[in-house]
């Protein structure tokens, strides 16, 4: 397969230097549909690989939490549109031969064929196999002549069809089981330190959002020159301070919903000044003191080389301090391609606490879960690099080499 793939891969290069613009009408379009269906085809190539290598577990045996994880790492995907593709390469694997047959032959798209599986499901939970096989058939044959938004509004109708008397609660279960699947939402950092924010929210949690951000969207009088949307992020920003500032938040990694701002020693004997917070980002002095009012705002204390000189301490837990300054570090869960925050994170022992070695930043790497129980349990080994940052040693057989590898997606300071 791969040298067949290969040979692809130089006839589209081929087509890529064309001149298009010389083509005819006729032709462009005739080229057009081609490379569209070629594009459908080479799509169910990839979920025939896609399904082999969760099959194999290929993802975790070198070192990912999941196959959609492993696929960001290795395509440059986003999880959501990894995961889908994992679900629609297990559900053409397990059934609709049909389904996975047109997509193939270049009849359907990804989308066409995630709209079709999702009504033959329906059907069949409902009406039987026969009629889940007689709606496929259907929807496939249409999928030449509709849009994935029409053949959805297709779909119900066959439903109307083959069971009337469910049809209705048919349908809503099945786009419950719809919006459930599709809920997610995703942070995106920017490179000015900005964070955006996109996702879907199911009914129930749309409905509480609303019922929360609402009151605090109002114009604060007269003089509010805010646009909407900019009252709505600073409700937001709100909702935030006023969540930390309960008690009923749950600790994770044992640290409280918090905000570490790390300073200068200098700028500290002088006056509260810029600083960065734990992510890495840096902050304006009015932004740190606004924290310092708002928040439980913790001093990390840096010297004139950035040496961690002190940190914060609050009367908890004893390795408090020393968990504080892994954060200040690794930012995240150090092992490569992981981009899980802090918060979901243990401090791992780099020479095991049983075997002698000492709870101290220069023995320690913040792991999230996965990663930690991965490292104890391969034979990845991790060690400080000469700037005092972990880097990882694959084993032989991923790497012959072996060459260290680092985490990139984490900010560095």
């Amino acid at each position: 397969m791969v040298e067949e793939l290969a040979q692809a891969d130089d006839a589209i290069s081929a087509c890529v230097d064309a001149a298009a613009w010389a083509l005819p009408e006729h032709e462009l379009i005739a080229a057009l549909d081609a490379a569209h269906r070629l594009q459908q085809r080479l799509a169910a190539v990839t979920l025939t690989l896609i399904r082999e290598v969760d099959g194999r577990g290929t993802a975790r045996t070198q070192g990912a939490s999941c196959t959609a994880v492993w696929l960001r790492e290795r395509l440059r995907l986003t999880v959501p549109a990894a995961r889908r593709l994992v679900d629609l390469a297990t559900v053409l694997d397990t059934g609709n031969p049909g389904i996975r047959q047109a997509l193939a032959d270049g009849h359907l798209s990804l989308d066409q064929a995630r709209v079709i599986t999702d009504t033959a499901a329906t059907v069949q939970a409902t009406a039987g196999t026969q009629a889940a096989d007689k709606a496929v058939s259907l929807l496939t044959d249409w999928a030449s002549q509709f849009d994935p938004t029409h053949l959805r509004k297709l779909g119900t109708r066959i439903l109307d069809h083959v069971a009337p008397d469910i049809a209705d609660a048919a349908a809503l279960d099945a786009e419950a089981r719809r919006v459930t699947r599709d809920r997610h939402l995703t942070l995106s950092e920017q490179t000015d330190g900005r964070l955006r924010l996109t996702g879907t929210l199911d009914t129930e949690t749309a409905a509480l959002f609303r019922a929360a951000i609402d009151p605090l969207t109002a114009p604060s009088g007269p003089d509010d020159t805010r646009s909407p949307r900019q009252r709505r992020h600073d409700a937001l920003a709100d909702i935030c301070r006023l969540t930390l500032r309960t008690t009923e938040l749950p600790e994770h990694g044992g640290d409280p919903a918090q905000i570490v701002v790390t300073t200068s020693y200098d700028a500290l004997t002088r006056q509260l000044s810029s600083g960065a917070l734990d992510t890495g980002l840096s902050l304006t002095p009015e932004a740190v003191r606004r924290l310092a009012c708002d928040a439980t705002l913790l001093p990390a204390v840096l010297g004139g080389t950035g040496q961690i000189l002190d940190v914060g301490r609050q009367r908890r837990l004893i390795t408090g301090p020393l968990r504080r300054a892994l954060v200040l570090r690794d930012h995240g869960c150090a092992f490569p391609g992981c981009d899980r925050p802090p918060r979901w994170c243990h401090a791992h022992h780099i020479h095991h606490w049983a075997d002698g070695g000492p709870t101290s930043l220069s023995n320690a790497v913040l792991l999230c879960g996965h990663h930690h129980r991965h490292l104890h349990h391969s034979d990845w080994t991790v060690q400080l690099g000469s700037d005092g940052h972990p880097e990882f040693i694959p084993p032989a057989w991923l790497d012959p080499e072996q060459l260290p590898r680092r985490n990139h997606y984490h900010r560095r300071t």
